[in-house]
């Protein structure tokens, strides 16, 4: 498997580090955020997925008409849209795009925003949702004539549809769980675990326990693994350290001058609320400041482990070292989320992903793409 580059699409500018100037769904922003990310040679970008968010598959749709061969991860939660429509959703986009949709499942790590959407399960039984959700799409997906399907959430009947993905066999899934139920449902529905940044490690850790969860499901497809982190490079280590400060400054200025917009200071709170990924990253915070080449603590800690918030912190040289790091683990997937989204994007195309092509060479980690 190559290794492939992530980046993030957001429908307005704000982050934690700025105050949003824009509309809650601004399209010039969300058409220069990936045409810049198209450009600068990632090869998909993030879409999330939240109670308070727009839609995904639309900005993808909105994106994907404005890029060449840019490919999209659109985040869901199942739960709240029927399984069968949601694959002619994601087939539908795919044929509008040329194939350059994935799919990111999300069980829900928020007990409240699941609620705000109607959602009272609990993660166990959501769990158990998201593997009969992912079977269903699949089908649908991928099976020419009347599909049957009765389980504990689900129960269809004659679903024969028209319009199935440009992709074959399908539409990659992404998937994120850290819990024992998340790692017993995702080995057997996902193509890729996707977890937050955390030390080598712990994510040497984390890989080995999915990996033999795979092995007890009797899995025998290739499982690939994704982290995501927020790198943070400047010409020299010393400049991206006095950079790392700024921010982490000026994030924690934010929190405790209450500058944040409610729907960001809600996700704060519910992202750290039953979130194992979380609350992993906050056992990492309490350990250290600063682990392995470049593992930095600071803007975590200040988000207090919201979501993608762990860094990597130097040159675009000593960044990229300690991506190949993580890529000798059995990482072939990275996600790069910048502060600010655009620039930070353009400096990632600049200069971050030539360094790390650069070093997986010479490491013998690099190889020629795979043709989908």
């Amino acid at each position: 498997m190559s290794v492939e580059f992530l980046g993030f699409i957001a429908a307005h500018d704000a982050q934690e580090i700025r105050r949003r100037t824009t509309s809650p769904v601004d399209r010039d922003y969300v058409r220069e955020l990936a045409r810049v990310q198209d450009e600068a040679g990632f090869d998909r970008v993030l879409i999330g997925n939240g109670s308070a968010m727009a839609d995904g598959a639309q900005l993808a749709a909105w994106a994907a008409a404005h890029t060449e061969r840019l490919g999209f991860l659109i985040a869901h939660r199942p739960g709240f849209i029927a399984p069968t429509v949601f694959a002619r959703t994601i087939a539908t986009l795919d044929n509008l795009s040329a194939g350059r949709t994935a799919v990111h499942l999300i069980t829900g790590g928020s007990e409240a925003d699941q609620r705000r959407d109607g959602d009272w399960l609990d993660k166990e039984q959501r769990y158990g949702r998201t593997r009969e959700f992912a079977e269903i799409v699949k089908r649908v997906w991928t099976e020419h004539g009347p599909i049957t399907y009765t389980g504990e959430h689900y129960r269809v009947e004659g679903i024969d549809v028209d319009v199935h993905p440009v992709q074959r066999p399908r539409p990659k899934l992404y998937f994120a769980g850290s819990s024992p139920a998340g790692i017993h449902t995702g080995v057997r529905v996902a193509d890729a675990f996707a977890f937050y940044g955390e030390p080598l490690a712990q994510t040497r850790e984390q890989i080995a326990r999915i990996r033999a969860a795979a092995v007890a499901a009797g899995r025998t497809e290739p499982l690939g693994f994704n982290v995501s982190i927020r790198p943070i490079i400047a010409p020299t280590d010393e400049q991206a350290w006095a950079k790392a400060e700024r921010i982490e400054s000026r994030i924690r200025a934010n929190v405790t001058s209450g500058s944040w917009d409610r729907v960001r200071l809600r996700s704060v709170t519910d992202k750290t609320q039953s979130n194992e990924g979380s609350e992993r990253l906050r056992r990492v915070n309490a350990s250290a400041t600063k682990l392995d080449r470049a593992y930095w603590t600071g803007t975590s800690r200040a988000t207090n482990a919201s979501g993608i918030s762990s860094a990597l912190v130097g040159s675009p040289e000593t960044v990229a070292q300690a991506i190949a790091d993580y890529a000798e683990l059995g990482v072939r997937s990275f996600l790069f989320k910048g502060w600010d989204l655009v620039e930070d994007a353009r400096d990632y195309g600049r200069y971050l992903l030539p360094a790390i092509k650069d070093v997986l060479a010479h490491r013998g980690l690099a190889q020629e793409r795979e043709v989908s």
